[in-house]
Formats: C-alpha cells, sequence, structure tokens
C-alpha cells in the first residue's frame, strides 16, 4: 500500500490550493464590492463640513445683541447646509467664559465662539485670562458693525446729551448700567465720562436684555447699548434716545442725533461681532464656515433684519477680520489705559 502515499498526498495538497484559491477570490470580490467604484459622493458627502452639529457659543444671555445675530445669521446657516447650528449660552465674566470654553474645545470647527467687542478689550482690562483672543483662535468672518446707542428711562430728566451732561455737572446722582464690567457698554460710558467731565456711577449686569429692562424700570438712569438691542424698546417708548455714537446717524433712526454732535465732538464708538473658531481648526473647515457666512450675508432679508436695527451685514476674509481683531485689540487697550476703567 506504500505506492498509494504520493498520490494521496499529491490530492490532498491540490485539495487545499483549490481551498485556498477559492477563500482569496471570495475576499477579492467582497473587497471591490465595498469600494465606491463610480460613486464617490458619498465619500465627498462624508468628508465635507459640517456633517453634524455644529455649536455656536454665545457669551451672554438670550435676547441681548450678540444673540440675537447669531440667530438670525445661522438659522440662515442652517437652512442652506441642511444642518443644525444650535446657540448655547455661557454668560458671565465679561465673556470670558464663553471664549475659554471655546479655547480650549477640540479644533475642528463644530464649537464656535460669536466674538464681540468686549473680549478684544477683555485683553487689556483682564489682569489674568484663560485665553488669548489672537493666539487661541482663527479668525473666520466680521458679522456685524454699528453704533451704540445712549438710552434713558422715558422719566429722566434730560432728554439730551447736554441735557445729560448739565444735570451731571450741576450735582444730580446719574447712574448707568452696561452688559458686564468691561464691556463695550461700559467702557463707552467711561469714555463718556473722561471726555465729558463727568462721573455717572457704574452697574454692570449680566448681559444686555436684564440691564435695559432695569433702565426701563428706573432702576437705573441710562445705558450705552447696541441700537439691535434698544431700537425695538425705543420704538415702543420704553425707552428714549439721547444719542447714537458712531460719526453718522444711524440709517436705522437718523432722527437721533450723535452724541458728536450733540456737544461732546470727537465722541465716537461702534460694536461689532465675529465668528472664531479654536486654533488648530482646518484651513479647509475654515474656509467652508467663511463661505457660508458670505453667502448667508448676500440674502437680502438678513441683510435688512440687521439694517433696520442699526447693524451693517460684513462677512469678510479670514484675512480682513484677522487684521481688523488687532486694530481693536490695540485701540481698545489705548482707551482702557486713558479711562482708568478696571474690574474686580
Amino acid at each position: 500500500m506504500n505506492f498509494l502515499k504520493p498520490s494521496i498526498v499529491t490530492r490532498n495538497n491540490f485539495f487545499i490550493r483549490v481551498c485556498f484559491s477559492a477563500i482569496y477570490a471570495l475576499l477579492v470580490c467582497h473587497l471591490a464590492l465595498a469600494q465606491p467604484v463610480g460613486n464617490t459622493a458619498s465619500v465627498k458627502t462624508a468628508s465635507k463640513f459640517p456633517n453634524k452639529t455644529v455649536k455656536i457659543i454665545v457669551s451672554y444671555p438670550p435676547g441681548g445683541s450678540t444673540d440675537i445675530v447669531a440667530r438670525i445669521l445661522f438659522q440662515q446657516i442652517s437652512e442652506s447646509t441642511g444642518q443644525q447650528f444650535i446657540i448655547e449660552n455661557r454668560a458671565g465674566a465679561g465673556g470670558n467664559i464663553g471664549a475659554e470654553l471655546v479655547a480650549h474645545s477640540p479644533p475642528d470647527g463644530y464649537t464656535l465662539l460669536i466674538a464681540t467687542t468686549a473680549h478684544a478689550i477683555n485683553m487689556s482690562l483682564f489682569k489674568q485670562l484663560g485665553y488669548d483672543i489672537q493666539r487661541d483662535f482663527v479668525p473666520v468672518s466680521l458679522l456685524t458693525q454699528g453704533p451704540l446707542v445712549l438710552v434713558a428711562n422715558p422719566k429722566f430728566a434730560a432728554s439730551s446729551v447736554h441735557e445729560l451732561i448739565a444735570l451731571a455737572k450741576g450735582g444730580t446722582p446719574i447712574s448707568f448700567a452696561s452688559s458686564g464690567n468691561g464691556q463695550s457698554t461700559h467702557l463707552s460710558a467711561e469714555l463718556f465720562n473722561s471726555m465729558a467731565g463727568i462721573k455717572m456711577q457704574h452697574i454692570p449686569y449680566k448681559g444686555s436684555a436684564p440691564a435695559l429692562s432695569d433702565v426701563m424700570a428706573g432702576q437705573v438712569e441710562v445705558m450705552f447699548d447696541t441700537t439691535l438691542s434698544a431700537m425695538p424698546f425705543i420704538k415702543a417708548g420704553k425707552l428714549k434716545a439721547l444719542g447714537v455714537t458712531g460719526s453718522q446717524r444711524s440709517q436705522a433712526a437718523p432722527e437721533i442725533p450723535t452724541i458728536a454732535e450733540s456737544g461732546l465732538s470727537g465722541y465716537e464708538v461702534f460694536a461689532w461681532n465675529g465668528v472664531l473658531a479654536p486654533a488648530g481648526t482646518p484651513k479647509a473647515v475654515i474656509a467652508q464656515l467663511n463661505e457660508e457666512i458670505k453667502k448667508a450675508m448676500l440674502n437680502p432679508s438678513l441683510r435688512e433684519k440687521f439694517s433696520a436695527q442699526g447693524f451693517a451685514g460684513i462677512g469678510n476674509s479670514p484675512e480682513q477680520f484677522s487684521s481688523f481683531l488687532k486694530d481693536e485689540v490695540e485701540k481698545w487697550s489705548k482707551t482702557v489705559k486713558a479711562s482708568g476703567a478696571t474690574v474686580d
């Protein structure tokens, strides 16, 4: 029977080779079927930004100008992209809580900050910050820019900037509300104090909405706020406007004189909002976000909503916003130093 052994071994080897060949062929077919041959759309869709919910951090309570801008804009972008852009309000510490949260978020574009004038101010106002607005962020786009408006309780004795200054100089105690220590609403008044040679008492709040509410209730006499959040109350007669902070009258309310033309020559302040992403966010993601913002800003309805409240819709390049941000940090550093403003 020994003469049969070579034949048996040969047949066994042949059988094993056939089995391995079949298994290998099946694996090749499986892998081939798994490849998106002739259909690369699914691959592009998976890599396209955004492909999940994007979180927008607003460093102030709901109802303020920054919150309003964010909700108007990102509702439009959400409809355009088919993805959710949710607004998350993280108020406190003059906008620093929200900014620090985003600065330490993953740099993937899915957590963004609505930066404001206050974030540029904070760089010189606070001695210790958990972030650097230029080092820890990547600019995406400037969103809006516009003047503030000086408003007062309707029953307040002064109905103009000239009358306000006269009351203060005459010894009448006057307090002003702000959306928080170091905010543009705070330093605008401190600059006003300095240039007018008066001293109004500062009453800080955690956001624009509660501050305006107390002015309307008569708890505080006056406030500098954005036209976006103040104009509805001015039109409703719940606040009276004394002047706007721009170099020219606001298109939203041309009947309101500028503070400069009302007795305080040279006074000028603007508020702005922009989008920042954590440093290290891929350039392709920044470019996609910038493209969506610019596209939204071309919508006449959206621009009209901003314009009606005294804000101009911008939508510029990351490079332009970066240059703007640098100038703002430098400008407010000088203002903080000159006014002597401090925070607790």
